[in-house]
């Protein structure tokens, strides 16, 4: 809605008798224009002589006239400076014209007979005119800096001339009873006056302007044309001319061809220009709330907002003037008209014209902001997010425990909502999402140490909590009581980061307007009040009585709406969180067929946010209610009509207004409490008040290490920290510890034990505590750290580019890092080598490969000290050997300073200098290794398993995991975004408007139709009522005759039918948007779940979230409004259009005119408007995905100190984003310009017509003929524009629809389900099978027959890219496989996949778990007792990990809380719950049983397909997995175990060999080393371990001969 037009009232004849007073004695002005030409050259004078002194006081030259004028390199050089060749060629232009002028008024001195006054002004003009000719010569010869002054100086001198000619001789001409005073200089005055208009209003409105850029040292090699149009260009936004035309000869409006950017459009220019005012780390210096700070930052445009909509404010009453005047002249037959009718009727053309320039500009300064303002927040949020505390969000304890409170997160822990299912508005459902306990704003906000060099202090106190308060705003304290009523809770806000940035800044940019309360809506009261009073007198103050005593009834209103929207953000977040965590462990919801399960936890959240939603709805309702009812009641009250639609149209305007603005508060202060109210790093927290212990600085500048220190996870609780899985945890560093310089420092300790906190203390992610004044930590910076993570970050870019990581590209240096780091085999499995995309989250990459592209990236970087957490872990002792070997003993790495966190204790011996072992969170030992190996008992045993397992590294079979399909030659494997051509499908508008329907699609829209109908041919006849109501006082003596509450009740019934119809009609649409906006989410949902695994691969989270946040809010929102809009204007015009025929029938060809042409204006915008569109919402996905690639490496990211390099790539794709967005909001600028400006004409020729065509004479029918000409041509112009928003947001249906119809797996059937015995054996047979990843690709597998018998153990071993993960995921249907597979005898593809993959069970390599408890995970759908839960997590080695931790809050128990992706646990512990959750991952429904030996006897699952996944769990660990896995199954499961190790599958049933996807050997072990030349008795041959496994293979075939 972009503004509301006044309705025409007709008014009485003296209302306006003041615009209508003939003018008295003329002033005596001939004058004037000299006088003004005095004191410009004075002016000049004194300018001249400042600027001289200046000059000399700074001892810089007078630029002024140059000497060699014809000096032709001069000449060019000069122009140039001006402003180019054109402004020159107008500026000499101007010059002649001005002679010209001069020349006449010269001529014209010519004494006039008995007029001196005559003679005075043309004096008077001969003198401006001759020194404005001075002026527009010097201003070509003097610099740009002097032409500019002298230019502004002529044109006042012309505007001013041009005034008092006109005043003097074209004011007369409107007139009846006056004459010209100059009319007898006959042609000559009509020249000069043509000439004044040309020089005055012609060509400084034509001049282009010279560009001028922001900062002089980054000019723009390719100026916006905004810079450089001139002004007339420029108001009616002529310069969009090229795009719009291009457009329509082009299918698609490429994004190279549309406008540049503004210099004062660029992040980087608009960060300056911010910052100080909005980030408090930037230079803001008082904290305030972000509603004073961007209203400092943006005063200028809101200071010319508010003028602009003043002055379309005052011309809102230009055509009820223009009318009144008219039907005056009519009714008088004009005997007391001093005004030609001409006159108004120009009136009626030139006001509007000149409001809708003003409102234009409005919208114009105020979408910039739209631009300026989202470039500006998110950057400001992206930046403050690199500074918050990297915690994860876990689920609240179901024991009444302590709680860990986090404020924050990383982007990379996306935890959805899971659990409670209580219903009850305002209690658990409200924060159900993790069951996670805010603190109340109220309290502090816990803070460390400012960081300063090495000198680090520490505090047991927080900081006060940030103030700041917004008119409007209540405080921040709120009682724990009132959840909804709470600031967003830590546990949502990875989803409220996604909306901050996408729902919340749409928000406060829609809530721009609110300036027009505060402007429009004062001048609209006063006007309305000042009408009314003219027209009834002093009984208008009792209707305005009614007025105001109602009127806090909208405010009650928007209170409401208020609340309702702040709970609605919240159900959003919700739901956004919850969609994030799925689409991040997608592939394994996939392989346990757990889809319709999460679509269910997914539908739930988005029905909280649904219920909301109609809240919202019925309270808008409500609010249009209250806006008939209160004119209704102020009528009756002064038994009087006239005026009480303007009023009406101010009321609505002004509801409409207030409820927009305080959606954009409650969005303001969300994105307010994050920039105050989350918890930053010790770095970045100011201590304030609190009381700090001061510590002391290291012994030496480059000291790395500890002294007395304690750090913990968070800094708000005074008692200690808890982890996230709520286990309180300190690291405390009692005593020194001194890590070597120079040389390997090893961090050993148990899982779980601390290691790698002691890394992030180092880094200063962890809150530090110092135990006294000796207290200190440091780690020095100034000579680089890199850091590489447990778990590997890549980013979505090329291998190379992840390695070198913005660093100087070394290619001598960079091949050393490949092969140090074994990648060079890896490189020849990619077409495009190192030039190959890894996808998001490193999809084409085996954890082994995404962590030696990590290791690279630190030893390529230049840093003299390296973190590497852990980074053998995801290594097979063959490669760990390498990197030992080639990278740790290599050049790269000698004479820095490395600290390695390892389970690998052998492997790291010969290089470890100094080892340190960590044990909960204390350090037990600081030493060498030999001394750390002969007095730690626990270390010795670990030891001597290390030594076997390194023995034994010949056993390794190649176990890197191939890519999920060889790259293209190019390298991409993310696809770009697609862009769809021409106008919005049919399909994507069907998708919307069949969803409305349901399933009665024709009664709905009937109903739906036929009353609103009915309320626009209320709201018509009540305006013809009134007319009719009106007449009847003319047709008697007496006005006392005429029977008020006759008509009055009438009027009232026709309103109370309106009303009634509008609220009958609104119910049933709001039903339909519901249910479209559940059917169109469900559906897109539903069609990502069930895509392909290849689809997953090639398209970035970013995008589909981008549709659930974006997409989906446009359909929640601004789609269903336009088109109730777009069906009651259509309604409404037709009526209009009926009314205008009826009463002027020859009109029909005007407004046939009228809709043709505005209907081909619309085609043509709509050409332009959509291809922008569509590039605008492409680039937004983009924005967002940097947010969470940054995110999830941001302690990565903070270790390598790159932050600024990711700050410069967010403004890059910011100004990507502003580039189309500026163009998407100036093409609805130009549409709207000429839209108004058809129906201005149209008005204005109605009158025309009427008054000298018709000569109509009834002044009744003249005014309602124009009211419905005027609603008319403004209403098929609406029409018009609303129609094409309407499909330019409907370019979010289209991108919804192209997801809905992505490639999506075989659905479920009822064929398909299987018979209730199956499956009663693990039995498989698979004939002639082959896959491949997608449909187009290579096959990975290739014509595999085979058979194996239920109960037997298969092992599977083979190179990278032989096929082993490709069978795997064959078996499950999740790649395209040709063939057939029969498992128990039934053909896999003639399954549903879900009861497929819900009958098999695989554990796969990279663990992944969901938010929630470890129970949850454990047993998602809530079926199993605690014993079991527990005898599964027993059989999957956790009690033996626990061992030595006494009963207390660290022990990891059921309870215990798990954050997405299971970001709050090492890897190892994560591994552990794993292999429990995938042993318990029973549907509800199920028939699929895993096999570990608490559940063996009560599950049926037959199959299992293990990867092994044990390489990140210590020994004593895994060989309790691998014990459970050998001696507790059921006899009849059959496992399939893709080997690492021989050692793993030496006893198994049969070993099947694969190579280059197909199966080379497939027999009993001790078959196959019969053979002399087979594939496995070469490598068996090869191992070191030998003898031992040819005995396993023997005892293994002695124990089946006794079983036969």
């Amino acid at each position: 809605m972009d503004r509301l037009s006044l309705p025409q009232v007709a008014m009485r004849p003296d209302i306006l008798q003041l615009l209508s007073e003939k003018p008295g004695s003329f002033p005596r002005n001939e004058s004037l224009a000299a006088y003004a030409a005095g004191v410009s050259a004075a002016l000049l004078v004194i300018h001249v002589i400042a600027f001289k002194t200046l000059a000399l006081i700074q001892k810089k030259p007078l630029t002024d006239i140059a000497e060699d004028v014809q000096h032709r390199s001069w000449l060019r050089k000069h122009v140039d400076q001006l402003g180019g060749g054109r402004i020159f060629a107008f500026m000499g232009f101007r010059l002649v014209v001005a002679v010209a002028l001069t020349v006449l008024s010269f001529v014209s001195l010519v004494p006039i007979s008995g007029r001196d006054d005559g003679a005075r002004a043309n004096v008077s003009l001969v003198v401006t005119s001759a020194y404005t000719v001075l002026l527009s010569l010097l201003s070509l010869l003097t610099s740009y800096k002097w032409s500019v002054i002298l230019t502004r100086h002529a044109n006042t001198l012309w505007l001013i001339a041009f005034a008092v000619v006109g005043y003097r001789d074209l004011y007369p001409l409107a007139t009846f009873n006056l004459t010209p005073l100059d009319i007898e200089e006959g042609w000559i005055i009509w020249t000069k006056i043509s000439l004044l208009f040309i020089l005055a209003a012609v060509i400084p409105l034509a001049i282009p302007r010279k560009y001028i850029p922001l900062n002089p040292k980054e000019p723009s090699p390719t100026p916006a044309p905004e810079q450089t149009t001139s002004l007339f260009s420029l108001l009616l936004y002529n310069f969009m001319d090229p795009v719009v035309f291009e457009a329509r000869s082009v299918s698609h409006l490429p994004y190279d061809h549309l406008p540049p950017l503004a210099d004062y459009d660029y992040a980087r220019n608009l960060r300056l220009k911010a910052f100080k005012h909005l980030d408090r780390f930037s230079g803001l210096k008082k904290q305030r709330h972000l509603f004073w700070s961007l209203l400092r930052v943006f005063w200028k445009e809101y200071l010319i907002m508010a003028f602009m909509t003043f002055l379309q404010a005052g011309t809102e009453l230009s055509t009820p003037i223009g009318v009144n005047r008219l039907l005056r002249y009519v009714e008088s037959k004009g005997t007391d008209s001093n005004i030609r009718p001409w006159v108004w009727v120009a009136f009626m053309l030139l006001a509007p014209t000149l409001g809708s320039i003003a409102f234009e500009w409005y919208i114009f300064i105020g979408t910039r902001f739209i631009v300026h303002a989202e470039s500006v927040i998110t950057q400001v949020v992206f930046e403050h997010a690199l500074r918050i505390r990297v915690k994860a969000e876990t689920s609240k304890p179901s024991s009444g425990g302590p709680v860990a409170s986090s404020e924050t997160v990383s982007l990379a822990d996306t935890s959805p909502a899971s659990g409670s299912q209580n219903g009850e508005e305002g209690s658990a459902s409200d924060d159900e999402t993790l069951h996670s306990t805010a603190h109340s704003r109220d309290e502090t906000l816990r803070a460390g140490s400012t960081s300063g060099g090495q000198s680090h202090s520490g505090s047991f106190k927080g900081v006060p909590k940030a103030k700041g308060t917004v008119p409007g705003a209540e405080s921040a304290k709120v009682s724990s009581d009132k959840k909804d009523s709470e600031p967003e809770s830590s546990k949502n806000l990875v989803g409220m980061l996604n909306n901050l940035v996408s729902t919340d800044l749409q928000n406060i940019v829609d809530s721009k307007d609110f300036i027009r309360l505060f402007v429009y809506v004062p001048v609209q009261v006063v006007l309305c009040v000042w009408f009314l009073y003219n027209i009834l007198g002093w009984s208008a103050f009792v209707g305005l009585g009614v007025i105001i005593v109602m009127f806090p009834v909208p405010g009650i209103l928007a209170r409401f709406i208020q609340q309702a929207q702040k709970a609605r953000m919240k159900r959003t977040d919700a739901r956004i969180q919850v969609v994030t965590e799925i689409m991040n462990v997608l592939r394994m919801i996939k392989m346990f067929g757990w889809e319709k399960m999460m679509n269910e936890r997914i539908a739930i959240k988005r029905e909280e946010e649904l219920s909301f939603i109609k809240r919202l709805r019925l309270l808008s309702m409500t609010t249009a209610i209250t806006n008939h009812t209160i004119p209704v009641l102020t009528m009756l009250a002064t038994y009087s009509t006239y005026g009480v639609d303007w009023c009406l149209s101010v009321l609505r305007m002004t509801i409409f207004f207030a409820t927009q603005t305080l959606t954009g508060l409650v969005s303001v202060n969300r994105i307010n409490g994050f920039l105050y109210e989350t918890e930053l790093l010790d770095s970045w927290t100011k201590t304030g008040e609190e009381t700090t212990i001061i510590s002391s600085p290291p012994p030496a500048p480059d000291a790395i290490g500890f002294r007395d220190a304690t750090f913990t996870w968070s800094a708000e609780s005074d008692d200690g920290s808890y982890t996230p899985s709520q286990r309180k945890f300190f690291l405390r560093i009692e005593g020194e510890l001194l890590f070597k310089k120079g040389m390997f420092n090893i961090l050993i300790g148990s899982t779980g034990g601390g290691k790698t906190s002691c890394l992030m203390a180092l880094l200063s992610e962890m809150h530090f505590i110092p135990s006294g004044p000796e207290s200190w930590y440091g780690l020095p910076r100034a000579s680089g750290v890199a850091y590489a993570a447990q778990e590997s970050w890549v980013q979505n870019a090329t291998i190379r580019d992840n390695i070198v990581f913005g660093a100087v590209f070394d290619e001598e240096r960079y091949k050393k890092v490949i092969y140090q780091c074994c990648l060079q085999r890896d490189l020849t499995l990619f077409e495009a080598g190192d030039e190959t995309e890894i996808g998001e989250k490193g999809l084409t990459l085996s954890g082994g490969q995404k962590a030696r592209v990590t290791l690279a990236r630190a030893v390529y970087s230049g840093a003299q000290t390296l973190l590497l957490d852990d980074v053998l872990a995801a290594l097979d002792v063959h490669t760990a050997k390498w990197i030992i070997d080639k990278c740790f003993k290599g050049d790269l790495i000698r004479g820095r300073t490395v600290i390695l966190v390892t389970h690998n204790v052998v492997l790291v011996q010969p290089i470890a200098k100094f080892v340190v072992s960590i044990k909960d969170g204390r350090v037990s030992s600081q030493t060498s290794i030999n001394a750390a190996i002969s007095t730690d008992e626990v270390l010795a045993v670990e030891v001597e398993k290390d030594e076997e397992a390194v023995e034994r590294a010949e056993d390794e079979i190649d176990p890197q995991s191939a890519p999920n399909e060889p790259s293209g030659k190019d390298g991409k494997l993310i696809l770009k975004e697609e862009v769809e051509l021409g106008h919005v499908s049919w399909s994507a508008l069907s998708l919307f408007l069949k969803s409305m329907g349901g399933n009665h699609t024709f009664w709905f829209f009937f109903a739906f139709i036929f009353c609103f109908f009915a309320s626009e041919l209320a709201q018509n006849i009540q305006v013809y009522f009134l007319g009719y109501w009106a007449r009847q006082y003319e047709l008697v003596n007496d006005p006392s005759q005429v029977y008020v509450p006759f008509y009055l009740a009438i009027y009232v019934a026709i309103l109370v039918v309106l009303i009634a119809t509008f609220c009958l009609g609104f119910v049933i649409y709001l039903w339909g948007i519901l249910r479209a906006s559940r059917t169109i989410h469900q559906r897109l949902v539903t069609s990502v779940i069930g895509s392909t695994l290849r689809w997953l691969d090639t398209t970035p989270t970013s995008r589909f979230l981008t549709r659930c946040t974006q997409d989906i809010r446009d359909v929640d929102d601004p789609l269903s409004q336009m088109f109730s809009a777009l069906v009651e204007i259509s309604l409404g015009m037709a009526l209009k259009f009926l009314a205008v025929i009826i009463f002027t029938p020859t009109f029909l060809l005007p407004a046939t005119f009228v809709g043709v042409f505005g209907a081909w204006c619309g085609n043509v915008y709509i050409k332009a408007q959509l291809p922008v569109k569509r590039e605008m919402s492409n680039a937004k996905a983009p924005v967002l995905g940097h947010f969470g690639a940054a995110m999830a490496g941001l302690t990565s990211i903070r270790a390598y100190g790159v932050e600024e390099s990711f700050k410069t790539e967010v403004r890059a794709r910011i100004d990507r984003y502003s580039r189309p967005g500026r163009t998407y909001y100036n093409l609805n600028r130009w549409i709207d310009i000429r839209v108004d400006a058809i129906s201005n004409i149209f008005s204005s020729a109605l009158a025309a017509y009427l008054i000298y065509v018709v000569r109509a004479t009834d002044a009744s029918d003249i005014g309602f003929s124009l009211n419905m000409a005027v609603g008319f041509s403004g209403m098929i112009l609406w029409w018009i524009r609303i129609l094409n928003q309407f499909e330019v947001r409907g370019n979010s249906l289209e991108r919804i629809a192209a997801y809905i119809s992505i490639e999506q797996e075989k659905p479920s059937v009822p064929e398909g389900v299987p018979p209730a015995y199956w499956p009663a054996s693990g039995h498989i047979r698979v004939e002639n099978l082959s896959a491949r990843y997608s449909p187009d690709g290579p096959k990975v597998l290739k014509e595999l027959s085979f058979e194996v018998k239920s109960g037997e153990r298969i092992g599977v071993v083979g190179r990278t890219g032989s096929g082993k993960s490709s069978l795997m995921l064959s078996l499950l249907r999740l790649i395209f496989s040709d063939g057939t597979v029969y498992y128990d005898g039934l053909a896999t593809n003639s399954l549903n996949l879900e009861d497929l993959r819900r009958n098999i069970t695989i554990i796969p390599q990279i663990p992944e778990l969901l938010s929630g408890s470890v129970r949850e995970n454990l047993d998602p759908f809530g079926q199993q007792e605690d014993a079991t839960l527990n005898s599964a997590l027993r059989s999957a080695g956790l009690f033996s990990l626990q061992d030595d931790i006494e009963e207390s809050e660290d022990r990891i128990t059921l309870d215990s809380a798990v954050a997405s992706g299971g970001n709050n646990m090492s890897v190892g512990q994560r591994q552990i719950i794993a292999l429990g959750q995938y042993a318990l991952h029973t549907p509800p429904c199920p028939k699929a049983q895993l096999i570990l030996p608490a559940r063996a006897m009560v599950r049926e699952s037959k199959i299992l397909i293990l990867d092994e996944a044990t390489s990140a769990i210590d020994y004593k660990t895994d060989s309790v997995i691998q014990s459970s896995l050998r001696n507790e199954l059921n006899k009849d499961v059959t496992v399939i175990t893709v080997a690492h190790r021989l050692q793993s599958i030496a006893d198994a049933d049969k070993i099947m060999v694969l190579d280059a996807g197909e199966i080379a050997e497939f027999d009993r072990p001790a078959e196959l080393l019969k053979k002399k030349d087979g594939k496995l008795r070469a490598l068996v041959d090869e191992s070191a371990d030998k003898e031992h496994l040819l005995e396993m293979v023997k005892a293994k075939d002695e124990l089946d001969i006794l079983s036969r």
